[in-house]
């Protein structure tokens, strides 16, 4: 019987069949019918599924994610530690194609972009990473979504990071270390960051890549991950002594003049109207970021809720900065701060 040619322990043939193979590493944690129609997007792709290595990390579900993750085909391994950067350790670590497809359990895989963003890593060897445009799946189920699905929005070029939702040339990831796995939010910005510092580069392409279900449907979600922001903004500048110091002053400046236009509005009542200027200021304010992002949306609407946002989020996002500098003086682990709700 012939041995099928990946399979032969010639190193000259496994060599050529690793060339263009693709690992794709779907991470998740109770992601139910979310996780089967990612997978499936995955085979659906115009990348030949022989070449293909689908593999699900699974991080403590109590739910059927990893019955399901092998009824569509994927190899199932689970983590041995909590945190979105050690599941996906554990799923590059056991494949051995050179290049790394990272997904998370939540999105589903434009049938194009990995056959657009390999090209484009094997003409240049400098490229550590391409990631293409992520978007909301259906962003007009809440306010909350429709808001958020701009914050996906970067332009195309050399960028500092990625999402989590990226193909990585595999030597990169060999030299870098991988993830560090102690840091609960913002792994990949930390990883970009070594990588950038090794000489590698990291590229944003004006193509299709995933859409993302963020199911948040109510404040306190919204509130939640905005928190979860805020820890990832402070943990990682803290980490790398550079990255995201800038967002950390930033998200501080912001939110002391949310608060301070309520207190200069009660200095003022005893001038009658003038109480109301602060108000104005701020609503001034809030338009100028709206007409700053209308590069993403030509919605009117949706931009100036984006503007509200842009401002009102400075709040749960410092809430996440003092959290995480409480837990460093403290000398607590990095949590795990979960917004999403698992699908009934």
């Amino acid at each position: 019987m012939t041995t099928p040619p990946c399979l032969d322990w010639r190193p000259a043939m496994l060599a050529e069949c690793l060339e263009d193979k693709i690992a794709v590493v779907v991470i998740g944690h109770n992601e139910g019918e979310r996780l089967s129609r990612c997978l499936r997007s995955v085979w659906a792709s115009d990348w030949p599924a022989e070449k293909l290595d689908v593999i699900y990390v699974d991080s403590a579900s109590t739910d059927d994610s990893c019955f399901r993750a092998r009824s569509e085909g994927a190899r199932v391994f689970a983590s041995t530690q909590p945190g979105a950067a050690a599941a996906r350790n554990t799923g590059w670590r056991v494949s051995h194609a050179q290049w790394i497809m990272f997904l998370d359990g939540d999105t589903v895989l434009d049938p194009h972009f990995l056959r657009n963003a390999l090209k484009i890593l094997q003409k240049d060897e400098s490229c550590a990473c391409i990631w293409g445009h992520r978007r909301e799946l259906a962003p007009h189920q809440s306010c909350y979504v429709r808001v958020l699905d701009l914050d996906w929005c970067y332009q195309s070029g050399d960028t500092l990071f990625c999402g989590g939702d990226a193909l990585f040339r595999r030597s990169a990831l060999l030299d870098a270390g991988g993830y560090d796995a102690t840091i609960m939010a913002g792994e990949e910005p930390e990883l970009c960051y070594r990588l950038r510092c090794n000489g590698w580069r990291i590229r944003h392409i004006n193509a299709a890549m995933t859409l993302h279900d963020l199911a948040i449907s109510s404040f306190s979600q919204y509130w939640q991950r905005a928190v979860r922001a805020g820890y990832a903004y402070a943990a990682v500048s803290r980490h790398t002594g550079a990255l995201w110091q800038s967002e950390v002053r930033h998200s501080l400046r912001q939110a002391g003049l949310l608060l301070l236009v309520p207190l200069l509005s009660l200095v003022l009542l005893t001038w009658g109207s003038a109480a109301l200027l602060p108000w104005l200021a701020l609503c001034l304010l809030m338009l100028r970021s709206a007409w700053r992002a209308r590069w993403r949306s030509q919605d009117t609407v949706t931009l100036l809720l984006y503007g509200i946002h842009s401002w009102f989020e400075q709040l749960p996002v410092c809430c996440g900065i003092w959290r995480c500098w409480h837990d460093q003086r403290q000398r607590v682990g990095q949590r795990l701060i979960n917004y999403k709700r698992s699908p009934s």
